[in-house]
């Protein structure tokens, strides 16, 4: 079963995909932050309007939330053409996609969201579909099979994926462009917090956007998922407008502290330092202590722990580092000299760390 983590990236509900649909930008203008992909995307965009035909196939990768269904939008609006949206795993027999080839009109963009996880019978029938904008389809059996071949219109494919790595190589090699998201810094994740305010109708200050930014991950998805949770918190405990010290007190009821990490993320770094002294330590031993799966801890809490710099991996395993214990309070020392210094959490006498 998927934990829901209000910091999760990953799209929590089909509920929350509507609101957040009113919430994205509609053109490439209005598009908050990634500047230097918004630069290049720009020119082929473009540049093939001035030509009158579609643009070259667009891949998009990079960690969930980050805006790459919605850069999908903007492409199609940008060309002025219509997007028709399907996914990876959804794609399970040829006839539903011949079904959605033959419908595109001329510019139309096909977006694809994991699309890594197209099955291999899939990827060989889009093949001719991206190259030659045609399909073979085979009818009947045996001796009396024939191969249609059914020419589309002109069409761009955009496909999105969290896991570049997993897409085969046939497959990428056929995108024309691609474009890595990456995280958000604080300030622009507080001006997509400001924006999407003002359309919910909520009025919000700097600071209190400022502080919901920090916590925010570095992903707007996570950003506007927390001001909805603000929103409804200031609406019910005073007047509705957000202030800092209201941000704070809802932020705090969800169990998320300023640097971000939620309950998980902090029993993650506190057995790390309580039962193996901080490591290194084993993602197998972890997730046997915590009573969680294993690809639960290496999804959801290290990708953050690791870019904050709260974890760190080695060969011999995972290691908490010393900003992990000032920010949850205990004391690290190093025991010992020399290049392989042995790390210790400092205690009183026959304990081996302690809280400050």
């Amino acid at each position: 079963m998927t934990r829901e983590r209000a910091i999760s990236g990953a799209q929590i509900s089909a509920d929350e995909d509507l609101v957040n649909y009113t919430l994205r930008p509609a053109r490439l203008s209005e598009y908050v932050g990634q500047k230097d992909l918004c630069a290049k995307l720009s020119i082929p965009l473009e540049a093939a309007q001035k030509r009158g035909e579609p643009c070259e196939h667009v891949l998009l990768y990079g960690p969930p939330g980050l805006g790459k269904t919605t850069l999908a939008h903007i492409i199609a609006r940008e060309m002025g053409a219509r997007t028709v949206s399907t996914s990876g795993p959804s794609l399970s027999r040829t006839g539903d996609l011949m079904g959605i080839l033959t419908n595109l009109n001329e510019g139309d963009v096909l977006f694809i969201d994991e699309i890594h996880r197209l099955s291999p019978t899939i990827e060989e029938f889009i093949y001719p579909a991206i190259e030659s904008f045609k399909v073979d389809f085979v009818v009947d059996k045996g001796a009396y099979a024939k191969v249609i071949n059914v020419p589309l219109k002109r069409f761009t494919l955009v496909g999105a994926t969290t896991r570049a790595g997993l897409l085969s190589a046939p497959l990428r090699d056929r995108f024309g462009l691609f474009f890595h998201l990456d995280f958000y810094p604080a300030d622009e994740l507080a001006e997509i917090i400001t924006r999407s305010a003002q359309l919910l109708g909520c009025p919000i200050d700097v600071e209190s956007a400022d502080r919901i930014a920090r916590r925010s991950r570095g992903t707007p998805r996570i950003a506007n998922r927390l001001l909805r949770r603000v929103r409804d918190y200031a609406s019910v405990k005073s007047d509705g407008a957000i202030n800092p010290d209201l941000a704070d007190k809802a932020l705090a009821a969800e169990g998320i502290d300023e640097a971000g990490l939620d309950d998980l993320d902090r029993r993650f770094l506190t057995v790390a330092i309580e039962y193996y002294k901080g490591g290194p330590v084993g993602i197998e031993a972890l997730a046997a202590t915590l009573s969680e799966e294993v690809d639960t801890l290496v999804d959801m809490v290290e990708p953050f722990l690791l870019k904050i710099g709260f974890l760190q991996r080695t060969r011999r395993g995972r290691e908490v580092t010393q900003i992990a214990c000032d920010h949850l309070g205990f004391k690290l020392e190093k025991v010992g000299s020399g290049a392989n210094q042995t790390t210790l959490f400092s205690s009183e006498p026959g304990s081996q760390f302690s809280p400050k």
